[in-house]
């Protein structure tokens, strides 16, 4: 029995040093993977501006920022994207910065929880207001519009809900006649004269208001004029003065100055300031900016010049730093 002790424990030992060589091989691609940051960047849905910019801005990042992988998610769109990155089930997204605002205050549509922990990194482009009117009628400014049908976009969709901000600013809301149809629908019912107006609420030039200017003759009515008649700039701060360029449209010989809500890159306040400096850095080098505009027309938008466009929240610590280096000033907002 003195005999067989040795045996059993060479044999124990054997069975250590097996079991302490298999744990080390195991461990082996999780020291590798731990190496490498992976980050996730909630987009939009399959097909949409927001899914092209974020798609974009994950690539290229992980592309050109060593140890960073970024994944691409797609999201029902703007609020969705506030609401996973200031619960860091997103590190990145994309969110218009009216509802960035709205967010941060407690006044979200039958939402009044604060998102606090959602920061701007840039804007990225604009989502501008048009309102169409056929150039045969009599409508020439927007207060003309009372008592009349305005198709304003599909109910509970972010253009009604901009739609509604305009009217009720200038106290319209109440007498206009809202008819909750998508653009196309909206194109089509305004050449039939079903409807007196069309509000479109998206980038330029956009599909449905070339649809209205090609099948009859069209005005676009001056937004921006009639938005500072009332409210609407002291009750929601995050709208900007934007100018669509004469001959975007069949017709429209002129400028048309109106709003826009600005699509903003954001990051979760739980990033680190270094790594997120650099991720602005390297999306905003020239290269990274080429990159970006053959992924989407709209990415023109996105300059130095550009950059803190319609943000009225605060910017990510690690953005403030690179913005205040490109010479760029901060409000008192945004810091």
């Amino acid at each position: 029995m003195n005999e067989a002790k040795p045996f059993r424990s060479r044999a124990t030992l054997g069975r250590l040093l097996t079991a302490v060589a298999v744990v080390a091989l195991l461990a082996v691609p999780l020291l590798g993977s731990a190496q490498v940051q992976r980050l996730a960047f909630s987009g939009g849905p399959d097909g949409g501006t927001f899914q092209f910019f974020s798609n974009g801005i994950a690539t290229y990042l992980s592309r050109h920022m060593e140890g960073v992988d970024v994944s691409n998610m797609a999201s029902a769109g703007s609020v969705e994207n506030l609401r996973r990155v200031n619960a860091r089930d997103a590190d990145f997204g994309i969110v218009y910065s009216g509802d960035l605002y709205l967010g941060a205050t407690g006044q979200l549509t039958n939402d009044t929880k604060r998102y606090r922990n959602v920061r701007a990194l840039s804007y990225l482009y604009g989502a501008p207001a048009h309102l169409v009117v056929r150039a045969d009628s009599d409508i020439t400014e927007v207060r003309q519009l009372a008592d009349k049908r305005v198709a304003v976009g599909p109910a509970g969709s972010g253009a009604a809900a901009s739609a509604q901000r305009f009217f009720e600013s200038l106290g319209l809301w109440d007498k206009i006649r809202p008819q909750f149809i998508g653009y196309n629908q909206g194109a089509s019912a305004l050449g039939d004269r079903q409807i007196d107006a069309l509000w479109v609420f998206a980038g330029f030039p956009n599909a449905s208001v070339i649809q209205a200017a090609t099948s009859n003759r069209v005005r676009l009515l001056q937004v921006h004029a009639a938005a500072q008649q009332g409210t609407l700039f002291d009750d929601h701060p995050y709208y900007t003065k934007v100018t669509i360029p004469a001959g975007t449209y069949p017709g429209v010989d002129y400028d048309v100055e109106t709003i826009e809500d600005g699509a903003l890159w954001v990051a979760g306040r739980h990033l680190a300031k270094d790594l997120v400096a650099q991720a602005v850095a390297t999306i905003y080098s020239a290269d990274g900016l080429a990159f970006m505009r053959s992924v989407s027309e709209a990415a023109k938008a996105m300059t130095i010049e550009n950059a803190l466009n319609g943000i009225v929240t605060p910017v990510h610590r690690g953005a403030q730093g690179f913005w205040v280096e490109q010479g760029k000033t901060l409000t008192k907002d945004q810091r």
